[in-house]
């Protein structure tokens, strides 16, 4: 590789993980990455390789079918990404170190070149990961750290073959499968400098109406049904959630008598009285959901270590959803039009960007 080459590397390393200005910081997104792209090899070689097991092939090759709708229909980036397959012989790729205050829901936020100033550090190694969190944690916030299966680089490793299939993800039910894919490569259509809210949400958006249009177009019956008990939990949970935001959120905000209180400014004891309280609804109310969902149990460990930070994360992925779902259908739910018109409101300052969203509601 030259040396233009790996400084190409590192700056898309360090752009997709969050910054630090620790070199061992660097090294092990630099590291971590260029592992797993040299331990990808192009689909067609695990297909046409007798050791692949049937359903790996399988799986696949519903990956290039999900990849070809992406261009044809969405018409998201025709690259080099999602191409390749590598088995990581692990359960996510990176861990997202995030953390909050205790009296806030907005993300600690860690600032670097290109990409501006993200809520997250990524870590290819669970342990440094962490060791990071329980250093935040030390500083008194409250953190929470998430395996995550997959991440996009922007297109700017298509020149190396482009971000890869990964066992992480690639036995996901063919819906999920879809939806991964299509938020992914979103990111390399737009993206903001230093407002994840905005990337992440649009990139939901995406991923929502495009595995709508793939269920629709291309998917099996079993399929669709598979799809459909997802996303009636996944909606479940997200308003559950929701809820419990917009319920610290008041909580955060509330003026109360001065004076003290168990040692602490009265403000502080009643705000994390009625936190307390607010978290306990939650537990309490997902608790119920589960017994409508026939005990599925897949948020446990999510609820179990709910937190600020975890609740802001949430956030990032679903604040501005209806606004660019208005905006696309604005623009004739029309692709490009609507890719288009995201540009456009990248150029424009964050709260201005946000502004323009709202009006479209």
């Amino acid at each position: 590789m030259s040396v233009a080459r790996t400084l190409l590397a590192l700056g898309a390393c360090i752009m997709l993980l969050g910054g630090c200005s620790t070199v061992g910081y660097y090294w092990q997104s630099v590291s971590g990455h260029m592992k797993m792209v040299n331990a990808a090899r192009p689909v067609e070689e695990w297909i046409g390789d007798a050791q692949t097991p049937e359903r790996l092939k399988t799986r696949l090759a519903l990956s290039q079918r999900i990849r070809q709708f992406a261009v044809t229909d969405l018409k998201l980036p025709d690259n080099a990404s999602y191409h390749r397959y590598a088995d990581l012989k692990r359960s996510a790729v990176v861990w997202s170190v995030m953390a909050a205050p205790e009296l806030s829901l907005t993300l600690k936020t860690f600032c670097f070149p290109v990409a501006g100033c993200v809520g997250y550090r990524g870590y290819f190694n669970e342990a440094e990961a962490r060791t990071e969190g329980a250093r935040l944690k030390a500083d008194g916030l409250e953190v929470g750290v998430f395996g995550i299966p997959a991440y996009s680089t922007l297109g700017w490793m298509n020149w190396a073959g482009g971000d890869p299939l990964l066992n992480t993800f690639i036995n996901y039910p063919e819906g999920e499968l879809a939806r991964l894919i299509f938020h992914e490569l979103a990111h390399q259509v737009v993206y903001a400098s230093g407002d994840t809210m905005f990337n992440e949400s649009f990139a939901t958006t995406v991923e929502r109406l495009g595995s709508q249009r793939w269920l629709q177009t291309w998917a099996g019956d079993a399929a669709r049904v598979e799809y459909a008990a997802f996303e009636k939990r996944r909606q479940d949970f997200r308003a559950l959630t929701l809820a419990t935001r917009r319920e610290l959120e008041a909580i955060y905000k509330e003026d109360t008598d001065s004076g003290e209180k168990n040692g602490k400014p009265a403000a502080t004891a009643f705000q994390l009285e009625a936190k307390a309280a607010a978290m306990q609804r939650l537990r309490d109310n997902y608790a119920k959901l589960k017994i409508s969902w026939g005990g599925y149990s897949g948020y446990d460990n999510w609820i179990a270590n709910a937190n600020n930070a975890s609740l802001g994360a949430q956030a990032a992925y679903d604040e501005l959803v209806p606004g660019f779902e208005a905006l696309f259908e604005r623009e004739g739910r029309d692709w490009q039009r609507f890719y288009d018109a995201v540009k456009r409101l990248a150029t424009l300052p964050k709260d201005e960007r946000r502004k323009a969203l709202k009006t479209n509601l």
